[in-house]
């Protein structure tokens, strides 16, 4: 039996998942997931820093917010993390860790720039990539480890539906219309949550067969919301909120006492921001000094009702440049836009049924508000802004100065106006429909 001296850690993280599995309410059976929710500690109210894939994964794991570690797009497209020193893995490494890979972590081209000792050999970033850290947990290690997972099913495209994925049963996510196109759409994210699963199953169940279960700290999350219209890289509850399940010991040395376990669900605003504290704070090690998150341990020991009254999102590139900032609290949310165009950005959400039922219908000339107020307790699909309304005067100057605060403390570089893509960037145009326009513009010899 290993001293339960400083945890291991197990960090499993899936593409655009959102809230959309068992244990969080949804007609999305994940039993594996359910399982260890109810081992652990469920986040019912947990948030990323960016509803966009790089972004987001870069604030966990440098816990800085996206524009101050400067990850701004997707670094399948050009974009790239701005300091790759100031990484978790990084400083894990440095307190005596063994840094270990497997599957995808979308944050850079080459994972080993982030400090990973191994990157497990694996031919995708679902089963293959639950075989290889299984094997890693079953083969031991001398050290502590850090064992990176990342999981890739619940991105679109989604898998064939098979005789058990009925769509004439379901219900569409909520700010989508509930027609055949959306529900059959739904039932194919249900069979990728279905693979996403299996996957964390595969990894929990060898974590399990060992004796390094009780003394291994164990993260469940995702990058953002399902890739849905009006969900992914969308600065509402229905993208930027996010599955967060822990499991684990508490303070190194302590045992179990004050971890995360029990089956509780807390329903305390946390951000992703705060995992690498945590992570630091269980372990034993110094918090890096950049560092803008909490821990949440107090939190997990009912030491604590809260850590934090607000937390706070950001856009910028997804496929198109669409800047924004949002800060939620308990009761109202506020979303910002920082530049002119006057209706959504289709190009900024990814190829659906979903998608083409919404663009039939006009979404592509829908007018998008400069600034958005919504009452989260009244209004919880945020459909209804109330920025407009003078009766909303004084909430709407107070969430304002919370943005504007939280921007200049983190030096925001949209303050100063619009943020440049860097050279390597692919960008598309405001008015385009799909991701691909750019590059079959380009295909083209077009500009």
């Amino acid at each position: 039996m290993k001293p339960a001296a400083r945890p291991d850690i197990l960090y499993l993280h899936s593409h655009d998942t959102g809230r959309y599995v068992q244990p969080y309410g949804h007609a999305v059976p994940t039993p594996n997931i359910q399982r260890f929710a109810e081992q652990g500690v469920l986040f019912r109210k947990a948030f990323c820093g960016a509803p966009t894939c790089s972004p987001s994964r870069a604030v966990l794991l440098t816990g800085q917010a996206a524009h101050t570690c400067g990850m701004f797009g997707l670094v399948n497209r050009g974009f790239y993390l701005r300091d790759q020193e100031k990484v978790l893995p990084r400083a894990l490494q440095a307190a005596g860790y063994e840094t270990v890979l497997s599957g995808v972590t979308h944050v850079v081209r080459d994972p080993q720039t982030l400090g990973y000792d191994r990157i497990l050999p694996t031919s995708d970033s679902g089963p293959a990539a639950a075989k290889a850290a299984a094997e890693y947990l079953a083969g031991g290690s001398r050290r502590p480890f850090f064992l990176d997972a990342g999981f890739f099913p619940t991105h679109r495209r989604f898998p064939e539906l098979s005789a058990d994925d009925d769509g004439r049963y379901g219900l569409p996510p909520a700010p989508l219309p509930d027609c055949p196109e959306t529900r059959r759409d739904m039932a194919a994210f249900k069979a990728s949550a279905r693979l996403l699963d299996e996957c964390v199953g595969t990894v929990l169940h060898a974590l399990d067969e060992t004796d390094l279960a009780a003394n291994t700290l164990v993260i469940l999350t995702t990058d953002h919301g399902i890739a849905f219209p009006r969900m992914k890289c969308n600065l509402t509850d229905h993208g930027i909120g996010v599955m967060l399940i822990l499991r684990g010991p508490g303070r190194a040395g302590a045992g179990e006492a004050g971890g995360f376990a029990g089956g509780k669900a807390l329903d305390a605003l946390v951000s992703q921001l705060d995992l690498f504290p945590t992570i630091c704070d269980v372990a034993g090690i110094e918090p890096p000094a950049w560092l803008q998150g909490v821990s949440l341990l107090a939190l997990a020991a009912g030491e604590r009702q809260s850590v934090r009254d607000e937390v706070f999102a950001e856009v910028n590139y997804h496929c198109a440049y669409e800047p924004a900032r949002a800060v939620r609290t308990e009761r109202w949310k506020y979303i910002r836009c920082f530049d002119t165009h006057p209706t959504t950005l289709p190009a900024n959400c990814d190829k659906s049924p979903s998608k083409e039922v919404m663009l039939r219908h006009g979404w592509g000339q829908m007018p998008r508000a400069a600034e958005a107020l919504y009452d989260l307790v009244f209004d919880p699909n945020e459909s209804c802004n109330l920025a407009g309304d003078l009766r909303q005067g004084e909430v709407l100057r107070e969430m304002r100065g919370r943005l504007q605060r939280w921007m200049r403390e983190t030096d925001d570089p949209l303050l100063a106006g619009p943020i440049p893509p860097p050279t390597t960037a692919v960008v598309n145009d405001a008015h385009d429909i799909d991701p691909e326009d750019v590059l079959r513009r380009r295909a083209k010899g077009e500009s």
